[in-house]
């Protein structure tokens, strides 16, 4: 694969919730973590079930469905974790920016490394808070949260606008005393333009099965979707957005 390359598990021309408006988003392979509710476990390896795009590619599909995209919408890098491909993201957003695109970046800010610049490139920030402390974070991502604080901290100097998700989990993070350690962790942060939980699903057990990957999730059930509006109404709440 050429450096300005970029390996992509899944593409779709007409997305409404990854960014405003309605969006080209792009989901990139590889991720350092191994959440114990991902949803696309086939996104974790680099290379595997990808096609390749050049940053040239991005913009000619952009141009292709343009006239639906309209003055709100533009392309956003999700993954996997995109910024396991830095370079090409890095690459695909300078032309974009030339070309007056709206990016936006779906990540977990998981992967190593100074992504200062790359953030020049980028107008909005959809940023997953997988915990606030940093034990449940590892019990969750298997991983340190060191790489998240120091992408957090990039942003906050960058002052780049902030979507903040949670994916909500029965008997992990579902309950009232969660939602309030939350917002008082997200009122530390400027630049938040919105909140989002969203609701733990199952639907991914088949995809597990298929690449022979324990779930490890098996026994727990879906997040009841009433419930989880009436959390994510509470965080809204005690931060004080609508």
């Amino acid at each position: 694969m050429k450096k300005d390359e970029g390996y992509v598990t899944d593409i779709e021309t007409m997305g409404l919730v990854d960014g405003p408006g309605m969006r080209l988003v792009l989901f990139l392979s590889g991720c350092p973590l191994r959440c114990i509710y991902c949803h696309n476990p086939e996104t974790w390896q680099l290379s595997d079930y990808t096609q390749t795009l050049s940053p040239s590619d991005v913009l000619e599909l952009y141009n292709k469905f343009k006239v639906y995209y309209g003055e709100s919408g533009g392309v956003t890098f999700s993954g996997g974790e995109p910024l396991v491909q830095a370079d090409f993201v890095l690459t695909t957003a300078k032309l974009l920016k030339q070309n007056n695109i709206h990016t936006a970046l779906d990540t977990s800010g998981s992967a190593s490394g100074d992504f200062s610049n790359l953030l020049d490139y980028i107008d909005l920030v959809i940023l997953d808070i997988k915990a606030v402390k940093d034990d449940e974070y590892e019990k969750i991502c298997g991983k340190s949260p060191e790489n998240f604080k120091k992408f957090l901290t990039i942003c906050q100097q960058k002052n780049k606008k902030l979507w903040l998700r949670q994916v909500i989990v029965p008997n992990i993070n579902d309950d009232d005393k969660h939602i309030e350690i939350l917002a008082n962790y997200i009122k530390n942060i400027k630049n938040v333009e919105k909140v989002e939980l969203l609701p733990y699903h199952s639907l991914a057990k088949s995809k597990y099965k298929k690449l022979k990957i324990p779930y490890r999730l098996d026994s727990t059930p879906d997040m009841d979707k009433q419930k989880c509006t009436q959390l994510e109404k509470k965080l809204k709440q005690l931060l004080n957005i609508s």
